[in-house]
């Protein structure tokens, strides 16, 4: 995860040191030449502030994810980028530019918070429940409050979470 943070703080860095070209990786919805965007965007973020914001949370949420495995890990972040950024692509409104690992770390939390109860792993329940508790706040963010946040990237992501945590259930242990 630390990994996965420098090369998003790296991109960052080159994105404003280029006069913002990378922030072109983003989502624009309903546009088919966009769809190639889908996994640049969720690495692409516009703005130092943008980027603290979702470095502390991807980290965290990043790492507990990862600890039961790697290519878990990366098939389950896959999944939530893809089911993120169709959302986004399919519902965001006209003229927008969505980007940033937040609909990642929507993922994530929605992943780790139901993976015990779909592994029924009495472990991994009470570290979802923690998580819950913790970062359940996060939920919110799924709401269309705040103008200029992308609610579709977190709801989809979230979305893709609970998915990833059905589509890679391990046997009950």
């Amino acid at each position: 995860m630390v990994g996965w943070l420098a090369l998003l703080w790296l991109l960052e860095g080159i994105d404003q040191a280029t006069n913002n070209s990378l922030d072109t990786f983003g989502i624009s919805p309903r546009e088919f030449g966009e769809l190639r965007d889908i996994f640049p965007a969720a690495f692409v973020h516009f703005g130092f502030d943008h980027l603290t914001a979702n470095s502390m949370p991807l980290l965290i949420l990043g790492f507990i994810a990862a600890l039961s495995g790697l290519r878990r890990f990366f098939a389950v972040a896959v999944v939530i980028i893809l089911v993120s950024g169709l959302g986004v692509w399919i519902t965001a409104p006209e003229h927008s530019v969505t980007g940033g690992a937040s609909g990642v770390v929507f993922g994530l939390f929605g992943y780790l918070v139901v993976r015990g109860f779909v592994d029924r792993r009495i472990g991994d329940v009470l570290v979802g429940l923690l998580i819950g508790v913790l970062y359940g706040s996060l939920l919110w963010g799924v709401l269309p409050t705040t103008p200029g946040i992308s609610w579709q990237g977190h709801l989809f992501g979230l979305l893709g979470g609970i998915a990833a945590a059905f589509m890679f259930r391990r046997a009950p242990g």
